[in-house]
């Protein structure tokens, strides 16, 4: 049975930042949650039907004619589900502004490079699951933290397990926070005990993936970026398993946009309704993988319209390379296409000027003074994507 812990807090000193009420010593509760990597998985009629329908979605999203440039679609998903995460976390931008701090890492500032971040996080995550040969490690969910916090700022805390208390909610002390993860000195073993779990391979790969997020974000292992390391990890382990072996199925569009049900599912988990939890999350699973089967589709739609405008260029020339590839870098200048295409600047340069009398392109300027040309169809799909999403049915 889960435990209440309870310790002792003891100022820290810090009073500019604790409001006076805070100040002193006082009683909390930390929770301690059951082992799971002997866990056997609550099997009813109703979870066993929505686990089969996410798992068959993920495969249907696999297998979709929208998805013939692998790539492209793939960098398209992976973008939406990694500023789909941050949103989670209060972190908005829209995915021009974030395509343009990538454009320029160098520029990236504040919260654009923590969504920048969060991309790279995502992929991380993508590639750890896609070598998996042996068994996943401590040293893996590190690599994916260290990816995503290693800013100026955060440096200091990435890919380092926590030794202090952390809390959700209530401020600057634990007095009336929302909840109370696990004490420090629990931390490691608990680690310990959910990797086991997610190198189970008797599970439901959409099972585990719940289960092992729920869990995550229980421990909360980390001084920040829980969340977004949380459902990395969940990518991590349908690639793994291998029901997502091209795509991404962006299931944080769908808890992004379902926000109060998400944070209703883990309290549930954490209350041992496992069950309640599994389905909102195999629900959630089966709305992103059908939705984004229509991103693919759109995508494909947009493709042809593009080569069309254009005049159909030959296949294997710069433009027609260029329109395959705007999925994926839908902001390009004539240096990076240039390196994209293994082409000469020149060539490059004689192909965006085509595109842009097309109307695919846009020239704009990101930055102070560097010149490029941005695909706005593409974040316009994006957008409209997430508006799609924002308020499917979940079966609570």
């Amino acid at each position: 049975m889960p435990e209440l812990i309870e310790k002792t807090w003891k100022d820290p000193g810090h009073h500019q930042m604790v409001s006076s009420r805070d100040r002193g010593p006082f009683r909390y509760q930390a929770y301690l949650p059951d082992p799971i990597a002997m866990l056997d998985p609550p099997s009813t009629a109703y979870l066993v039907a929505a686990v089969e329908a996410a798992s068959a979605a993920c495969t249907a999203l696999d297998a979709s004619p929208g998805i013939d440039d692998l790539e492209a679609v793939a960098r398209l998903l992976l973008r939406a589900e990694s500023v789909a995460s941050s949103r989670i976390e209060g972190l908005r931008l829209s995915h021009r502004r974030i395509e343009e701090a990538r454009f320029l890492p160098g520029g990236a500032r504040g919260t654009a490079l923590s969504i920048v971040r969060n991309i790279d996080a995502m992929a991380r995550a993508i590639q750890i699951g896609t070598d998996a040969e042996g068994a996943l490690t401590l040293d893996d969910l590190l690599s994916i933290h260290r990816t995503l916090m290693y800013t100026d700022q955060d440096r200091v805390i990435a890919g380092v397990v926590r030794e202090e208390q952390n809390w959700i909610g209530g401020g600057n002390t634990p007095r009336r926070a929302d909840f109370i993860p696990p004490p420090p000195e629990h931390v490691p073993d608990l680690l310990a005990d959910l990797l086991a779990f997610c190198n189970r391979t008797d599970l439901s790969a959409v099972t585990q993936a719940a289960i092992a997020h729920a869990q995550f974000e229980t421990i909360h292992p980390f001084a920040d970026g829980n969340g977004r390391t949380g459902r990395c990890l969940i990518h991590l382990l349908l690639r793994r398993r291998g029901l997502s072996q091209r795509v991404v199925p962006p299931v944080s569009v769908v808890l992004a946009a379902n926000a109060s049900a998400y944070v209703a599912g883990l309290t549930a988990y954490r209350a041992e309704e496992i069950a309640s939890w599994c389905r909102v999350f195999a629900a959630s699973l089966t709305t992103a993988a059908r939705e984004a089967v229509g991103l693919g589709a759109d995508l494909r739609r947009l493709r042809e319209a593009w080569q069309d405008r254009a005049g159909r260029p030959r296949k294997g020339s710069a433009a027609r390379r260029l329109i395959e590839g705007l999925a994926g870098h839908p902001i390009v200048s004539v240096e990076s296409s240039a390196e994209a295409l293994s082409v000469s600047d020149e060539a490059a340069r004689l192909a965006l000027p085509r595109l842009e009398s097309a109307g695919i392109l846009l020239q704009v300027t990101i930055g102070r003074r560097n010149r490029a040309w941005a695909a706005l169809e593409i974040f316009e799909l994006l957008d409209e994507f997430d508006a799609q999403v924002r308020f499917p049915t979940l079966d609570s």
